[in-house]
């Protein structure tokens, strides 16, 4: 991004002036919003507010780390470590964590991530199909997110599918009981619920912040805004209503999660005295495809008016290329990417006005400058293929993370045992991970003991009458298992600070024998190796959270050490919620959902085909709210570049076996390219200058 100057403007100012009530900041892509959460957090503190006043709430680690790091920047580094800078979630885990025993929780309870919901789920509904399993997963998320629990849900079930979600979720909403665990939504959910039965938490948790900023308020779903709402509804009128929320309602995008426009309609009612002010200034993009963006948005209604605009100039006209099929656009891309390089930025620098241009030093430019942006990920595949054969890098948004990887899964199963020894998930991982001779029929037996006396499984193990049940080879074996998790339970909560966390972890994967389970379960001696500086990079991570090296996550302030079991009971929505950002020169592929909030000097959009985007497929109507969230997509897709865009549209496109033809989207057209400079096809060029040429040799012939 463009440097932004070193003074706020106008519009900015105001924003960060304004301390007496409610304020929605209508922050445009590119318009600094960052900058001006930044600059109100250290008017606040001028105000007189205390740090831990201050509640800065966002929705991944990784902006609330900036967000955190950019404060001390500003206001120096004793203020900023007392900020509340945390997500939604870690604000949620907070809050369980000091009074989650007042809606039922235990003080110890598990974190599950999505692998283990899907896990309950399919025991749940007795289901060994993925895809359904996964269908329920989604649909209890929404209306959790809708503030509904299984029995509202019964009563709003559209059909017979909805019908046996709701049943299904009667029986998770046990399960979860059971365990005394909670789910992603649940951080969210049962806040809420603490707020609103419990008078004594709600007066406590209204008088702990005097102002809360919210960054991307678009993004908030039903249970967000009611959980926000009763932290700022203090009782003292003079303290009621202040808050910033910071949004841009051009760029509602998740509404498929839960996320609701609805919240940016609902402001002004609740807050009649809410001062609503507009970023439009963007530091980010050239005129050209400012003009685009603004184009292809005015056709949604407005809440409220804004209209973006920079100062650098009109810069390279949007391109629009015509590609014969998905092979033909990914040369093309390709084709681009390789000849914009080679001019080595002199075209970007020359046309761009100099202010957005690539802005290093030495001109080049590099793979890490283009993004290739797509609607759905199998989009990717020809993309990837011809920059495997180009020797070109690049990255997969979306794809396979460090945390994702099942010897990480591993290690974090044994973790949350630790915390919740009902945690029934975590057991059977941990219990099976590396093997010791506890076999399907053992854990078969020990399931129906645990379920005939409603026990969990690691309580159920130590029961004096399962012995009627196994043998002694088989209840020695648990009895050995279930010792080993309670040592280490205990050197966990006595153990804090890097160097005894990192020692004590070490100790621990040498114990259970893992790094020879990885060799032992590979193919190969190279890919195990692989797996094992994983889980040292891992025991690196949580030994430096246990140090108080790294913040902004599970509710922990700067520089404060935490045990081992204080990191392992927030580690689920921690390694969730974490991105790991290490700087490659690689081409970023990427949905344009995962895009948001990046930006790249040079932008291909590509498959901008009807179908496509919008997405639609054969067995949906396109409503009005989906077109208008299809084109909030193609908005965001367009204000990710900052120097050149090219949009690709697809004469022919696969669909499914077939091929069918492709039609240009309708937001083509409403982006009203008129300088746009729309590139031939090279075969059809190659058509057009023969029929050129035989109609000259054709006029030239004698009659």
């Amino acid at each position: 991004m463009a440097e932004a100057p070193t003074t706020l403007n106008p519009a900015q100012l105001q924003a960060v002036h304004h301390l007496s009530g409610p304020c929605l900041v209508l922050a445009g892509a590119g318009s600094g919003k960052t900058r001006v959460i930044v600059h109100k957090i250290a008017r606040l503190l001028q105000a007189g507010l205390a740090p831990k006043e201050i509640a800065a709430i966002t929705f991944t680690n990784k902006a609330a780390q900036e967000m955190r790091e950019r404060a001390k920047s500003l206001v120096g580094a004793r203020l900023a470590k007392d900020l509340a800078v945390s997500t939604f979630h870690s604000l949620g885990v907070r809050m369980l964590r000091e009074d989650g025993t007042r809606v039922g929780l235990k003080e110890k309870y598990s974190i599950l991530d999505a692998d283990d919901v899907m896990g309950v789920l399919r025991e749940a509904g007795g289901a060994s199909d993925n895809k359904l399993a996964r269908q329920w997963q989604w649909t209890i998320s929404l209306w959790k997110n809708q503030g509904l629990d299984s029995q509202a849900a019964m009563a709003i079930a559209k059909d017979p599918d909805e019908q046996v979600a709701a049943r299904v979720m009667k029986l998770y909403e046990e399960r979860l009981a059971a365990y005394q665990a909670v789910d992603f939504d649940d951080l969210i959910s049962l806040p809420l619920k603490l707020l609103l039965r419990d008078e004594e938490a709600r007066v406590k948790w209204q008088g702990r912040f005097r102002h809360v900023l919210v960054d991307e308020y678009q993004d908030t779903n039903s249970v967000q805004y009611e959980l926000l709402k009763l932290l700022v509804s203090h009782q003292d009128p003079r303290r009621r209503g202040l808050f910033t929320a910071v949004g841009d309602d051009d760029q509602s995008i998740y509404g498929w999660r839960g996320a609701t426009i609805d919240n940016l309609k609902r402001l002004p009612q609740d807050w009649p005295d809410l001062k609503v002010i507009a970023l439009e200034q963007n530091y980010r993009s050239t005129g050209s495809i400012l003009r685009a963006a603004n184009n292809v948005i005015a056709g949604n209604p407005k809440l409220f008016e804004k209209k973006l605009w920079s100062e650098f100039g009109d810069g390279d006209p949007v391109r629009l290329v015509e590609c014969d099929g998905e092979e033909h656009e990914a040369e093309r891309a390709l084709a681009f990417i390789q000849g914009l390089r080679a001019q080595g930025g002199a075209l970007a620098g020359a046309r761009g006005g100099g202010a957005v241009a690539d802005d290093r030093a030495s001109g080049q430019i590099r793979f890490s400058d283009f993004a290739i942006l797509y609607r759905a990920n199998h989009l990717a595949r020809p993309f990837e293929k011809k920059l495997r054969t180009a020797n070109i890098p690049y990255k997969v948004s979306g794809g396979t993370g460090f945390f994702d990887r099942a010897e990480i899964k591993d290690l974090c199963a044994w973790l949350r045992l630790l915390v919740n020894q009902n945690d029934d998930p975590a057991f059977l991982r941990a219990v099976t991970t590396p093997k010791r001779g506890i076999g399907h029929t053992t854990l078969g037996k020990l399931g129906e003991f645990s379920s005939q006396w409603k026990l969990s499984l690691f309580e159920a193990l130590f029961s004096k009458s399962l012995a009627a049940q196994l043998s002694a080879k088989a209840l020695d074996q648990l009895h050995e298992f279930g010792r080993c998790v309670n040592d280490l339970e205990y050197r966990a909560g006595h153990t804090s600070g890097a160097e005894d966390a990192k020692a004590l972890l070490l100790a621990w994967v040498k114990d259970i024998g893992y790094e020879q389970h990885l060799y032992d379960n590979e193919d190969s001696e190279k890919a195990a190796a692989s797996r094992w500086t994983n889980v040292l990079d891992f025991i690196d991570w949580m030994s430096r959270r246990c140090g108080g090296e790294i913040k902004g996550d599970g509710g922990s302030a700067e520089g404060e050490k935490q045990t081992v079991l204080q990191v392992a009971q927030t580690i689920s929505v921690i390694i969730s919620l974490a991105e790991r950002d290490d700087e490659q020169d690689v081409v970023t592929l990427s949905t344009l959902h995962a895009s948001k909030g990046l930006e790249w000097p040079h932008v291909v959009l590509v498959g901008v085909n009807e179908g496509l985007l919008p997405f639609k497929s054969d067995a949906e109507e396109m409503t009005a709210t989906r077109l208008e969230e299809e084109r909030r997509l193609m908005y965001v897709g367009i204000t990710r570049a900052r120097t050149t865009l090219v949009v690709s549209t697809l004469r022919r496109r696969k669909k499914g076996r077939d091929t069918v033809q492709g039609v240009p989207s309708r937001f083509i057209g409403e982006m009203k390219l008129h300088e746009a400079t729309t590139q031939e096809n090279p075969r059809d060029k190659l058509k057009r200058i023969r029929a050129e040429l035989a109609a000259k040799l054709a006029a030239a012939a004698p009659v």
